[in-house]
């Protein structure tokens, strides 16, 4: 799965020590397990882009409730492969044909 997240800068800036945003960040991922993760500006606001594994949509709220609270993040979740998937399912696809 790829998760998209843009924090709200208002509600981030009030966490002004940076140890409790560590312990935040850590949390969130530390449950996710990311394949990759990615901290950048968007439009002006903080962001970030995890890929991770997601094996049962019951953990949606798991991953995205901290993000919701504690960072007021917008957040966008889509499906998606890295090389070895889609060569795996390209092979599948060319069965089916």
């Amino acid at each position: 799965m790829m998760l998209r997240a843009v924090m709200d800068t208002k509600q981030t800036n009030e966490l002004t020590d940076m140890a409790q945003v560590q312990e935040i960040w850590g949390r969130i991922l530390g449950r996710l397990e990311p394949e990759a993760a990615y901290f950048s500006p968007h439009q002006g606001c903080r962001s970030c882009v995890i890929v991770f594994d997601m094996q049962d949509s019951a953990q949606l709220p798991v991953f995205l409730e901290p993000l919701f609270h504690r960072l007021g993040a917008q957040v966008e979740i889509q499906p998606c492969m890295n090389k070895d998937d889609l060569m795996r399912g390209l092979q599948e696809a060319a069965k089916e044909h």
